[in-house]
């Protein structure tokens, strides 16, 4: 009778631990949020200033690891095997969500069924450039060349079927003329062939034309959204600077974990993610490269996904691109 006594304390206890041990505050041990963009470009940046925001009002240590290439795919299949207990984290762009769905027949991971979207990071929208020395000087220039010369004025893009070439078939499309799409392999290939007049334009936001811009290489025709950029409230729609309406391109990087990940846990994320991303450090940092926060709930960035996922599907059929 006293053995069996003594084993059911034993086990009692054990189960009781056991369940202290599960209900611990979260977190109690370091987070890590995996990547998909290079060290060193603008939403890297603004990963590690929020990371370490984030590790002084959560008391933990929120680690960026940077995980690119493959379209995305070698970040965003990490985070899609990790265990859902918020310690594994990632981030993704409309690329990874809701352009590659449309480019690729076989995707490793589906954008809604495999990730719990816990905040947006931001939105930017891509500009008109040319060169500082080009004979373009606004969009009716522009336009009047591509028609002057069908299939001939070029236009460049960091890859087929991503949102700087796609923003570039938006423009051909609502204007009714056809240019020329030269893909090259880097994004920074893309902005000196500009400067240089090798290609005639191209899209780009101003974390990655910035330098060129500051240098006096590059100069912006008009912002292609449905509004003027905070970042550059001078620079006027393509519409206002006398083109066609409705061209938008833009993209949004948002922050997400593992399908499943508990909901008390990813609203904890949430709100220090938010308050991180409403600091002046931040909002700094995120004003030199263009960017503009957009913290929100999980449901808002569910919205942008799936509204671009119908928006861009329809683009790609009609160009017919493909990966590279």
């Amino acid at each position: 009778m006293k053995k069996s006594f003594a084993i059911g304390a034993a086990l009692v206890a054990v189960l009781a631990w056991g369940s202290a041990t599960a209900q611990q505050a979260f977190p109690n041990r370091p987070l890590r949020i995996t990547s998909p963009f290079p060290t060193g470009s603008g939403p890297d940046v603004v990963a590690r200033v929020v990371a370490d925001l984030m590790s002084k009002s959560m008391g933990q240590t929120v680690i960026v690891e940077a995980r690119p290439g493959g379209n995305g795919f070698i970040a965003l299949e990490s985070v899609k095997r990790a265990a859902p207990t918020g310690y594994e984290l990632g981030m993704a762009d409309v690329g990874h969500l809701s352009i590659n769905p449309a480019l690729f027949k076989k995707l490793p991971y589906d954008p809604e069924r495999d990730f719990t979207q816990v905040s947006g990071v931001y939105r930017t929208s891509f500009f008109v450039l040319v060169g500082q020395n080009s004979p373009i000087h606004s969009i009716p220039d522009l336009l009047a060349a591509a028609r002057q010369k069908p299939g001939q004025i070029t236009y460049g893009s960091n890859s087929v079927g991503g949102p700087i070439h796609l923003g570039g078939v938006q423009l051909e499309a609502a204007a009714k003329v056809q240019m020329l799409h030269v893909p090259f392999k880097e994004t920074s290939q893309v902005y000196n062939a500009v400067a240089t007049g090798e290609v005639a334009w191209a899209m780009g936001s101003l974390a990655t034309a910035g330098p060129l811009l500051q240098a006096g290489k590059l100069r912006i025709l008009a912002v292609a959204d449905r509004t003027r950029s905070p970042a550059m409230p001078d620079v006027p729609t393509i519409e206002e600077a006398g083109g066609p309406a409705g061209v938008e391109a833009t993209t949004w990087v948002t922050l997400l974990a593992p399908h499943d990940t508990p909901a008390p846990v990813v609203d904890t994320i949430n709100r220090h993610f938010r308050a991180a991303l409403d600091t002046p450090a931040v909002k700094d940092r995120m004003a030199t490269f263009g960017f503009v926060p957009a913290g929100s709930d999980g449901g808002v960035v569910t919205e942008w996904l799936r509204t671009d996922t119908v928006r861009y599907a329809e683009m790609v059929k009609r160009t017919g691109a493909q990966p590279d």
